[in-house]
């Protein structure tokens, strides 16, 4: 029970990567605000950790609107007291604008200022109003959602990309203005990870050569990223601020010839 009576917050808690933090995170005795635009999962999600019996609420947050921040934070506060946690993982990824994202010379100044708006401009919003209440009770820890394509390039999505490369420096902007103040800030960067939406939208053949580029081979997990946000939140972890830490089964660790190389190299010898 890391978290007993820790205070947390997970924007884009309703699926995927944010529902697996916020189960992971209310299992071990937080209480969690599920912060979504998706009013039905929050409230599902939410559901299911009251059932397993945690405590947690839904909060309603749009992550292009300042003011819905202030409203969730301020929620959590009146409700428990306090804010220890903040995972900002929510980012601007709807597949109208990520299929507009395909390079500097297609994209539309409107696509790019969406995704900027929404990726790093909420990010930026979520670490402002979470440290404007950590601070009151002597601090607390910020956790929030890079990529391993703002780590490394990708051939498309620059948007995207970017976007997540500013929050990475965002993440160590943040660390070091309020490190005394008894703030951390941290980053994850995932690589793909494997769950039902995955497989229904992105074509088998480029799951597959994700998987290939990762030296576990096989694509990770939400669990596996939520394992990793958690510790980054807990006391485990106080000595670690403005760092990155890359849950991408070593995809990013290695030279672009990795895979071809290990089929190379393993290839059965010709008698």
């Amino acid at each position: 029970m890391r978290f007993k009576d820790k205070v947390a917050i997970v924007t884009g808690g309703a699926s995927g990567l944010g529902r697996a933090t916020a189960m992971r995170l209310a299992s071990e005795g937080a209480s969690v605000g599920i912060a979504d635009i998706n009013d039905a999962g929050a409230k599902l999600v939410a559901e299911e950790i009251a059932d397993a019996g945690g405590v947690a609420r839904p909060l309603r947050l749009d992550i292009t609107v300042e003011e819905d921040f202030r409203s969730a934070v301020g929620a959590m506060v009146e409700s428990y007291g306090r804010l220890d946690i903040m995972h900002n993982n929510a980012a601007f990824t709807s597949p109208e604008a990520i299929a507009q994202d395909t390079d500097i010379l297609e994209i539309s100044n409107d696509i790019w200022d969406q995704i900027f708006a929404g990726t790093v401009r909420g990010t930026m919003h979520g670490c402002r109003h979470a440290i404007l209440a950590m601070r009151r009770h002597g601090g607390g820890a910020i956790v929030n959602t890079a990529s391993m394509y703002g780590v490394e390039a990708f051939y498309k999505m620059p948007a995207y990309c970017v976007s997540k490369a500013a929050v990475i420096q965002l993440t160590k902007q943040v660390a070091t203005a309020f490190g005394r103040q008894g703030i951390r800030c941290n980053a994850v960067a995932p690589s793909m990870i494997s769950t039902p939406l995955l497989d229904a939208s992105i074509p088998a053949a480029f799951i597959e050569m994700n998987a290939e580029a990762t030296l576990t081979g096989y694509l990770g997990t939400p669990e596996d990223v939520a394992q990793a946000v958690a510790w980054l939140a807990s006391d485990e972890a106080r000595y670690i601020t403005g760092q990155v830490i890359r849950v991408d089964g070593g995809s990013t660790a290695h030279l672009a010839t990795y895979a071809d190389a290990r089929r190379f190299y393993d290839a059965p010898v010709a008698a």
